[in-house]
């Protein structure tokens, strides 16, 4: 009996390690499809829609009917979302390209703030996939919701922060992996940590709807 429950435990592990694989090089060959710079964004929409639904046991879905469906249906929507956040990023680059040249106390009273405002905007960029895939909002409440949830779930942002930099370093030692595993397995995790901070805003409010 217990070698049957190893060897059911190593065969899903294998067969996670192999749809992980497979999403990667969806993901991979979407993005080039959209020539990198249209590609990205509803590619890695269809990545995360993917994962949210393995994470709430909807193993058994067509993977690249699924994937090519959401990468079609997101198409517009997602870059629109992408683009936005890669302009604001840029703002913040040049801003730091800016404060580089300046040097001096203009630089010194500067950077702390702008520090902070790049922090805060890689916890939303972070948070912004997988409450896309899990809400249906507007453009500008996706990067709001995306913040705040960050923000109030502090603790798993950091642990959220903590694995990325882990898996990282695994791939900085395995680079084999890398074209493997690059994407996927660090949206796992961030949709993993995602959906527990969604889970508990949903119970909170659960539990405020029962007290009113």
């Amino acid at each position: 009996m217990q070698f049957n429950s190893v060897v059911g435990k190593a065969y899903t592990g294998c067969e996670w390690v192999m749809k992980l694989a497979y999403v990667n090089i969806l993901w991979l060959l979407f993005s080039l499809g959209g020539l990198i710079f249209l590609g990205i964004s509803p590619a890695s929409a269809a990545l995360f829609s993917i994962l949210r639904k393995w994470l709430m046991y909807e193993t058994d879905i067509p993977i690249f009917r699924t994937f090519l469906d959401t990468y079609k249906k997101e198409f517009l929507k997602a870059n629109k979302l992408g683009w936005l956040m890669a302009l604001i990023g840029m703002f913040l680059y040049f801003d730091f390209k800016y404060l580089i040249t300046v040097g001096g106390t203009i630089q010194y009273v500067l950077s702390i703030p702008l520090l902070i405002v790049s922090i805060l905007f890689f916890i939303t960029l972070l948070y912004l996939f997988p409450v896309y895939v899990h809400y249906e909002l507007s453009l500008i409440q996706y990067i709001k919701n995306s913040f705040y949830i960050g923000i109030i779930n502090m603790h798993i942002t950091i642990l959220m922060i903590a694995a990325t930099i882990l898996i990282g370093i695994l791939y900085s030692y395995i680079p084999g992996i890398v074209p493997f595993f690059s994407i996927s397995l660090f949206s796992l995790m961030v949709m993993t940590g995602a959906k527990q901070s969604f889970n508990r805003i949903e119970a909170k409010q659960k539990k405020l709807s029962v007290q009113n």
